[in-house]
């Protein structure tokens, strides 16, 4: 059987279509390569973005801001000492980038200027820290990334 030249272009057409498909569909459907937003509520979160930024303002008028390092028990994050720690509420938001499973929140409760976040709770790599807290009326945000 011999093929002609429009035989011969039809044949490629259909195999590069469907070469196309098939990548498109086994993107779409194998876990692997399932990625998600950053966040759920990723719209609500981009209105609340403006106040985010206020809080960090707030944060570089302090003498000295919130800091943190890696200790044997976990990571600890210093507040400033010259507040009263009885009066610093708030939360600390761990997000892992690789997997959102491993993201965690923790209210801020204290019993001297330093939280504890244990290590039991933290795999090595990256994690994106945000720590955002208020002292008597002001809103303050601290973050940061770093390497556990």
């Amino acid at each position: 059987m011999k093929i002609n030249w429009g035989t011969a272009i039809v044949i490629a057409f259909v195999c590069f279509i469907s070469f196309i498909m098939y990548f498109v569909i086994s993107m779409s459907i194998n876990t692997k390569y399932d990625h998600d937003l950053v966040v759920e509520d990723y719209y609500g979160q981009e209105l609340k973005f403006q106040n985010d930024i206020d809080k960090e303002a707030h944060s570089k008028t302090l003498k000295t801001n919130v800091s943190w390092k890696k200790t044997d028990q976990g990571i600890l994050i210093n507040f400033p000492k010259e507040l009263d720690f009885n009066l610093i509420t708030g939360k600390v938001f761990l997000y892992r980038p690789s997997n959102k499973q491993l993201d965690f929140e923790t209210p801020i409760s204290l019993s001297n200027y330093n939280l504890l976040i244990p290590d039991k709770r933290l795999l090595d790599g990256r994690w994106n820290i945000k720590v955002d807290w208020k002292y008597n009326t002001k809103s303050y945000l601290y973050k940061t990334e770093i390497s556990y």
